[in-house]
This record gives structure tokens, C-alpha cells and sequence, in this order.
């Protein structure tokens, strides 16, 4: 695959990974989420990333992969994903997996129940149904009483669906701004806009340069992107033959980091949907490692993981 961009995709897994999963960027990651996430009075001054695979109480229960988990360093939790489309019941898998960080903060023997908060923030390359005819991009839900009250704080979710930032550059104000419009734009850019110049934006520019990544991590990115397109590819279809047609042909909301569960007529759902099937069968026969399977099927390790768990396999 030859990359003509100069900076990565921060929509692929490796690409938000790389810039937000990785110690030596951990301040990436902390000045973004005080900036999106936290109230201008908390910030956040440190944080451990943890094991991103939390495990289920019982096997009969499902486990959870998220993008990135850290702990802050007042104990808070944070969640952050990266959604490439519609998925069915998405809001249901953000509410699931806040439960996991809820959860790990039990006590055996004596305790209070007392509990330090958990923040789910989920980075949409897309829109909610019910949010097309609206234009805010940053939704924050806790939950609340019959009054409007809140009635428990501790528990936040925050969704940027970022289709509808529409800010160019000229019109970039803040710092929430610049942060939106970097993660949005960044792999159209030929380099630093001139209102991005503070320090912790010339490290992100510095860390996305495709150029500097080593031929591991060129791989790597290749395949993340290669996975990135086909998925777009298979809605932007869709897309136009619902056009064409006057209706929707077949629904795109669909697993995307593990399987499709919707149905889009075409020849390019039916190259991932045969992929995913045989990366199932790899996986049930047992015989190759998982880096092996990854390799054979030119996707990442955490993707064959992603649909190892969906799979119950």
C-alpha cells in the first residue's frame, strides 16, 4: 500500500493508539481529556494506562476489550473509544463497560462502597440517528432524576460525534477546538497549522509524521488503514445505492472491530464479511498463534482479538 499522507489517521487503531496509547505521549492523552472531559476546576496530573482486556467475574459473562483504560491519579477511571460507524446498540456497550472499572473498585471484607468516578468517552466518526437534525458535537450524560437533577456524579459519558465539527482553522478558538479540529483533519494536513503552535500540538505533529515510524510499525499502520478504508468504502456504498434507490437497501450499523452485524448489499461487505469468517475459523481450529492468524489475514493483533472476544472463542 503506498502512503501518500504525511500524518497518520487518528481513526484507525493503530493511529489513536499511537498517539494516545503509548507512555512517552501520555501527555497527549491527559491534555486532551482535561481539555474534553474534566471541569475547568479538575485536572487531571497524572495517569497509569491499564490493562485495556478486563476480564468477566464468570465465564459465563462477557468480557470487554476497550481502546484505551487508565486510572488518573485521584483513582478516577477513564474509558476512552474510538468508533468508526454506526453500531447496533453502542449506547448499551459504553453503559456495559463502564460497569467493569465499577466493579474492580470492590472491597473484600469491610467497606463503604464508596466509589471514584468513571468516565466513558467515546470519539464518533459518525452520528447518533436521533442527533442528525442537531449540530452540537460533544453530549454529556449522567444520570439524572425525574427533575433533571443529577442524581449520581460520579458516573459520566461523553460522545464527540465529530462529523459535526465544521470549524476551519480561521475560525478555531479554543483549545477544545484546536483538539477537535486536529483529530478530525489530521491526516488532510501537509503541516502544523499556524494556529496550532503550542508544544503539547508539535509533539502530536511529531508523533503522527509517517515518515519517522519503523518498518514494524509502517506494517502495522498499513493493515489498521487498509481495514479503516475497506469499512468506509462498504458505507460510502451503501450510501449511494440507498440514493440511487430511494431506500435503504440493507442496515450499516454493525460490529466494526470484530464483525458486521448489519447487512450491505455488495461485493465489499462480502470481502470482510469472509475475512472475519475465516479469521473464526483460524480461531476455532486452534493450530496457529494469535499473531500468526494477524499476519495471515494482514490485520492487527487487536483486531483478531477484538473478534476472538465478540466470539466467545
Amino acid at each position: 500500500m503506498a502512503l501518500k499522507d504525511k500524518y497518520i489517521n487518528p481513526f484507525t487503531d493503530f493511529g489513536f493508539k499511537k498517539l494516545f496509547g503509548t507512555e512517552p505521549n501520555k501527555d497527549l492523552l491527559i491534555d486532551f481529556l482535561n481539555e474534553v472531559v474534566l471541569p475547568k476546576e479538575r485536572k487531571i496530573l497524572d495517569l497509569t494506562y491499564s490493562n485495556n482486556e478486563r476480564t468477566a467475574r464468570s465465564k459465563s459473562d462477557r468480557s470487554a476489550i476497550f481502546d484505551l483504560y487508565c486510572v488518573g491519579k485521584n483513582n478516577e477511571r477513564f474509558i476512552v473509544e474510538m468508533q468508526k460507524a454506526k453500531q447496533n446498540y453502542f449506547k448499551d456497550r459504553t453503559v456495559y463497560y463502564a460497569s467493569f472499572p465499577i466493579q474492580e473498585q470492590g472491597v473484600k471484607g469491610d467497606w463503604d462502597f464508596k466509589l471514584s468516578e468513571v468516565y466513558t468517552v467515546g470519539i464518533l466518526d459518525f452520528v447518533f440517528s436521533e442527533d442528525e437534525d442537531e449540530k452540537t458535537v460533544r453530549h454529556e450524560v449522567q444520570l439524572k432524576d425525574q427533575k433533571c437533577r443529577v442524581f449520581y456524579d460520579k458516573l459520566t459519558f461523553i460522545y464527540l460525534e465529530m462529523p459535526h465539527f465544521i470549524k476551519t482553522e480561521d475560525e478555531l478558538e479554543t483549545h477544545y477546538d484546536k483538539w477537535l479540529y486536529v483529530l478530525k483533519h489530521l491526516p488532510e494536513l501537509e503541516k502544523r497549522p499556524k494556529k496550532l503552535q503550542e508544544k503539547i500540538f508539535e509533539k502530536l505533529f511529531k508523533a503522527a509524521e509517517i515518515a519517522k515510524f519503523s518498518p514494524a510499525e509502517l506494517v502495522e499502520y498499513e493493515s489498521s488503514l487498509k481495514q479503516y478504508r475497506d469499512l468506509k468504502n462498504v458505507i460510502d456504498t451503501a450510501r449511494i445505492e440507498s440514493k440511487e434507490e430511494g431506500r435503504v437497501e440493507g442496515k450499516i450499523e454493525g460490529k466494526i472491530e470484530g464483525r458486521v452485524e448489519g447487512r450491505v448489499e455488495g461485493r465489499a461487505e462480502g470481502r470482510i464479511e469472509e475475512k472475519i469468517e475465516g479469521i473464526i475459523r483460524a480461531l476455532k481450529r486452534g493450530r496457529l498463534t494469535i499473531d500468526e492468524i494477524a499476519e495471515d489475514f494482514e490485520v492487527t493483533v487487536e483486531y483478531i482479538l477484538k473478534i476472538k472476544e465478540e466470539n466467545k472463542l
